[in-house]
């Protein structure tokens, strides 16, 4: 990594690494802990009242980490030694970098259909069983469609963990 600065390239790792465990950190902690937990401990207005908060100040979270990780990301991958252009597979390294960002990208994917389609949806469905007209059914099926993407996200997060440190170990 010659060229840069040992402190820049230090505060890259630092910064991808934080916004890597902001993000995946707080997939983790709703997959694992606050969903199967609120879903025992409120009723369903409760639920989605917490849920609702709780996506509000993650979005935010999620946007910073997602711009930290691309910035970080590039900076990091364009000083490697490794590096030998985008979407090469000429290495080890460069087909585990390429299998991470396609995760990555498949996992941008996942997030973008919870929050801009399934949580929207949802809210909806919640909106009119609260005023009398909702379907119980519909609202139970799109609640198992969010458990879904929510482990989805996070197995695709273990995966891009374990590509990146099979890019560390053949660099």
């Amino acid at each position: 990594m010659a060229g840069m600065p040992a402190w820049a390239l230090t505060l890259t790792y630092w910064l991808h690494m934080l916004a890597t465990v902001v993000w995946i950190g707080g997939l983790a902690a709703l997959a694992l802990i606050v969903l199967p937990a609120s879903a025992k401990a409120l009723d369903a207005e409760g639920r989605a009242a917490l849920l609702d908060q709780m996506q509000k100040r993650l979005e935010g979270l999620a946007g910073f980490s997602l711009f930290l990780l691309l910035a970080t990301g590039m900076f990091q991958m364009s000083a490697s030694p490794n590096f030998e252009g985008y979407l090469s597979t000429a290495n080890a390294w460069g087909r585990a970098m390429l299998v991470k960002h396609s995760l990555f990208v498949l996992m941008l994917a996942v997030s973008g259909a919870q929050t801009w389609w399934l949580l929207p949806n949802l809210r909806h469905a919640l909106l009119l069983q609260k005023r009398g007209r909702g379907d119980e059914a519909v609202i139970e099926k799109m609640r198992r469609r969010e458990r879904l993407l929510f482990r989805v996200n996070l197995i695709l997060s273990v995966l891009i963990l374990g590509a990146t440190a099979l890019a560390r170990a053949s660099g």
